[in-house]
């Protein structure tokens, strides 16, 4: 992964966009790393694994006998009409 100096990347974003279309692009400020640019493509297959991890997180939860958003509302909204 290539790193650029904050400084470098404003002088020339250009060239950074140009980077990072090939490879994450690490931005570092006084030496500190503290962003990475990277490009849609990449973005895209992050949220795509992520999606798919809580997916099977939610699918694992629910087959232990845990209740889903929608059903856990419902139970809620139940409760709270019969104190009424």
């Amino acid at each position: 992964m290539r790193t650029m100096a904050a400084k470098e990347a404003k002088d020339k974003f250009g060239a950074l966009l140009d980077a990072a279309r090939r490879e994450p692009v690490t931005i570092a400020k006084k030496g500190r790393p503290v962003v990475v640019v990277l490009s849609i493509e990449d973005y895209e297959r992050l949220e795509a694994l992520e999606d798919a991890y809580w997916a099977e997180r939610a699918a694992a939860a629910e087959q232990e006998g845990l209740i889903g958003a929608e059903e856990g509302e419902r139970l809620l909204s139940e409760l709270l009409n019969a104190q009424d």
